[in-house]
């Protein structure tokens, strides 16, 4: 973890809650607290093609061979389009963080994934596969390929500005200014 360097942070756009089809993502690429890079694509609303998208962001990025770590600004993109996080630690080779600023209310979330998301089973599934969110650093985590006490290292490492670490601090500010026009909010 001491040579830990270069992570890249992913969160999705603001959308209207009737918006179907697509939203963009935006990815930051940081080396220590540098931004040296922003990435955007798009992802299906509620759909099931955000791991593959990430995945490809990553490794056709052209700071691919730098890269040590990924991000996530919670598990799900675009509504419940639910990272898979061990698929994409595979397809990557990079460990990947899932970070939240409370503790996620998994019984609601399980609820309107049953209850009223195409294939919900499936994302649920993907989300009970990750285990509990593990408070460090001031954060909520759950992570792949790093074990807790790393990813509260990487998580230190990274902040600048309060609690979350820079690379989704940013790439949530850059994702609210391309879907409002202007950037607002906590990450």
């Amino acid at each position: 973890m001491s040579r830990l360097s270069h992570a890249i942070g992913f969160d999705d756009a603001p959308f209207d809650r009737a918006h179907r089809g697509d939203v963009r993502i935006v990815a930051t690429v940081y080396a220590h607290t540098t931004l040296h890079g922003v990435l955007t694509s798009r992802v299906r609303r509620d759909g099931a093609n955000s791991t593959r998208v990430l995945a490809g962001l990553v490794k056709d990025s052209p700071f691919a061979a730098h890269l040590q770590l990924i991000f996530l600004q919670g598990v799900a993109l675009a509504g419940f389009n639910v990272v898979d996080a061990h698929a994409l630690h595979r397809l990557t080779g990079l460990p990947v963080v899932v970070v939240a600023r409370r503790q996620p209310d998994y019984a609601r979330v399980r609820a309107a994934l049953l209850g009223r998301v195409p294939g919900g089973a499936r994302k649920w599934r993907l989300i009970e596969r990750l285990g509990p969110t593990r408070p460090v650093a001031g954060v909520w985590v759950q992570c792949v390929g790093i074990d807790v006490e790393g990813a509260g290292a990487a998580v230190e490492r990274f902040r600048v500005t309060g609690n979350v670490p820079e690379p989704l601090r940013a790439a949530h500010l850059i994702a609210g200014a391309l879907g409002r026009g202007v950037s607002r909010g906590r990450t």
